[in-house]
């Protein structure tokens, strides 16, 4: 399973806050623009505490095996690979999402004065900040789960010629 790149996150970020600003400006110009809802900025976060809360988890139990605790409870693979992949696929699409209502955001600073248009761009601002949390927590997700470097993958007649 290939790692999470942040570059990869940060052009999906940027392409979708210009595509998104741009889209806002032309909305606007041709009737209202739809609001920012208060939901999105919540529905990121309870993903981010998801992953997070699980990352934790599995930590925990990798680090109880590790040390032989006593009726320590393993990790199943399929359960951690399950895992990865649940915030891969978050990470990418909080990463659009943000980018997404950030252009929306940056296009509506230019309407601060008007009360209806600055709650939206708290909102666009909090999704922006949560989705960095979500893909935080899933880049987290991933160190946990990574799996230890087998030194004799370098050398493969190594192991043999011992």
């Amino acid at each position: 399973m290939k790692e999470l790149r942040i570059r990869v996150l940060a052009g999906v970020f940027v392409v979708a806050g210009i595509l998104s600003w741009a889209g806002a400006r032309l909305w606007n110009s041709v009737g209202t623009l739809p609001s920012v809802p208060l939901a999105a900025p919540v529905v990121l976060a309870l993903i981010a505490v998801i992953l997070l809360a699980t990352a934790l988890s599995i930590r925990a139990r990798l680090r109880a095996q590790r040390d032989r605790v006593p009726d320590a409870k393993g990790v199943d693979p399929m359960m951690a690979a399950r895992a990865v992949v649940f915030g891969q696929a978050s990470a990418l699409v909080a990463a659009l999402v943000a980018g997404m209502y950030g252009g929306t955001g940056v296009f509506l600073l230019e309407y601060l004065d008007i009360p209806a248009r600055r709650d939206q761009a708290i909102y666009a601002g909090a999704s922006v900040v949560a989705g960095i949390a979500v893909i935080a927590a899933a880049l987290f997700m991933e160190r946990v789960c990574r799996l230890p470097e087998d030194e004799d993958d370098d050398h493969p007649g190594a192991a043999s010629a011992a």
